[in-house]
């Protein structure tokens, strides 16, 4: 099986990161994260790659005249890791479009709302889910999908949905939400190392019947 030379993009504390790393190292995931790019010379995603021994690069659009600039260099650090494949997990900022062609469906998200529901410019971490209770709507979810030039409209490859309690709050939804976000996210791609997604257009097709969920280790749950 590949082994997918994984380069992760975050902003905030990179608890999607350590669920990728957890799930590489029980053996569910075949890769190496092989680097930490974040906007931010302060999240918490970088320390965990640096105790993980995983290379870190900080580079944010303002540091950049144009975003072809920022996009090319980004390019270059991707090339120094040999990058194969890029999972954004709470990454803010939009993918310049050097890196898009450089990495044609071979770049994911991960989104705590079914999209396209309480999605786009602005929808993320606990906005969404304040959404989300502000709407009154008894489900939400996880999507993971292929990132393209606009926000939270890339093709979808998988998505599970999480009830809406009528005693949630912010906190505790997001919680939750997260929860299936650290299962999700490493099985989908275990699928993209499996060779098991096609693309054509906006249509996705996996040759299993259905998406396999593994159980997070016990250690998985702390990371929340």
């Amino acid at each position: 099986m590949p082994n997918l030379r994984l380069a992760v993009f975050a902003s905030g504390g990179g608890t999607n990161m350590q669920a990728l790393l957890d799930a590489i190292d029980d053996d569910l995931l075949p890769a190496t994260v092989v680097g930490c790019v974040s906007d931010r010379s302060t999240a918490g995603a970088l320390d965990r790659a640096r105790a993980h021994d995983i290379p870190t690069a900080v580079h944010s659009p303002s540091d950049y005249d144009t975003p072809a600039a920022f996009g090319e260099a980004l390019c270059r650090v991707l090339d120094d890791w040999t990058t194969s494949f890029i999972a954004l997990a709470g990454y803010l900022k939009k993918i310049p479009a050097p890196v898009l062609h450089a990495y044609p469906n071979r770049i994911t998200n991960i989104h705590p709302s079914l999209l396209p529901a309480f999605g786009g410019p602005g929808m993320y971490g606990t906005r969404v889910h304040r959404a989300v209770l502000d709407a009154g709507v008894h489900w939400t979810g996880v999507t993971v999908h292929l990132v393209n030039d606009a926000y939270d409209d890339g093709p979808i490859v998988a998505q599970q949905p999480v009830p809406v309690l009528p005693t949630d709050t912010v906190d505790a939804l997001q919680q939750r939400v997260l929860a299936v976000e650290h299962r999700l996210y490493p099985a989908v791609l275990r699928q993209f190392a499996r060779g098991q997604i096609q693309v054509q257009d906006r249509t996705v097709t996996v040759t299993n019947d259905s998406l396999s969920h593994p159980e997070p280790p016990p250690h998985a749950q702390s990371h929340n």
